[in-house]
């Protein structure tokens, strides 16, 4: 993640990382223009169905032969563990290489070249044995990555109370800004996560802490139509008539939505059958 990065999450909520995990592998159906071009190339619709039917054949060929189930990984490791293999052992949840890292001398800070430790990568995932063994190994608790951002933020991000909570637990700052500005309040509004928005207000977080932009949680939530964040929001104090930088309350915000939302239901484009024809 980068600053454009935040900066679209801030403006269209949580990006989906498990779609973008496999994006690219998914198969684009083909338009009925394409399968006329191809009834077309092949010469009839009897050859069409005779290739529909080898390929139904080989797919079940190939599910009747199953591929082989992977070894399972042995828990004991020979050598050193390298730090990439430590830091990407915190996102897939295993503890064996986590320990063996640590127990060889490895610091629980290592980072990536994004600044980013093992406890921003756990508390993004919320594999809280391993959150809680880089915490008794002593990894600093706010530590920043290059965009500001701390294991708090992550936890957040990823929808973690309880990872939040262990978090605050071990001296979190709960009101610590990355480069945009934005507090771990912010964050959890964005990503829509309810149940750690009620547990930071009740922590006594700055409720109406502006952002880079001048936006608070409750612009965000507006921006965002986040309606139960909203109602908890203004339930616990958040100020209605707060201004950001461009001058606009929550309440503008949602204004300024109808206003659109008007504008392009009563804008109506001509059919191109119907287009006057100049004279």
């Amino acid at each position: 993640m980068n600053t454009p990065e935040l900066e679209e999450e801030k403006r269209c909520g949580p990006r989906n990382w498990g779609l973008e995990a496999i994006k690219g592998q998914e198969k684009v159906r083909r338009s009925s223009v394409d399968l006329r071009r191809e009834i077309i190339d092949v010469g009839s619709i009897q050859r069409l169905i005779e290739l529909r039917k080898q390929r139904r054949q080989r797919r079940a060929e190939r599910a009747a032969t199953p591929e082989p189930t992977p070894p399972p990984e042995p828990l004991e490791i020979e050598g050193p563990v390298e730090p990439e293999t430590f830091l990407r052992a915190a996102v897939q949840g295993k503890m064996h290489v986590i320990e063996k890292f640590l127990a060889d001398g490895g610091s629980p800070d290592t980072s990536d070249e994004f600044h980013r430790t093992a406890l921003h990568h756990s508390s993004l995932e919320g594999h809280m044995e391993i959150l809680q063994k880089l915490l008794d190994s002593g990894a600093t608790v706010d530590f920043r990555d290059r965009l500001d951002c701390t294991a708090v933020h992550w936890a957040c991000r990823g929808g973690h109370l309880d990872a939040v909570k262990l978090l605050q637990d071990r001296g979190a700052d709960l009101n610590v800004k990355d480069k945009l500005l934005s507090t771990p309040l912010h964050v959890a509004t964005r990503t829509g996560h309810l149940d750690i928005v009620e547990h930071l207000i009740h922590c006594g977080v700055d409720i109406n802490a502006p952002d880079r932009e001048g936006d608070t949680a409750l612009h965000d939530a507006t921006r965002l139509s986040r309606y139960k964040i909203i109602k908890t929001l203004i339930l616990y104090g958040a100020d209605m008539m707060a201004k950001n930088e461009a001058g606009k309350t929550p309440t503008d915000l949602v204004q300024q939505w109808q206003v659109d939302t008007r504008q392009a239901l009563e804008t109506k484009e001509q059919p191109q059958g119907e287009m006057e024809v100049p004279a």
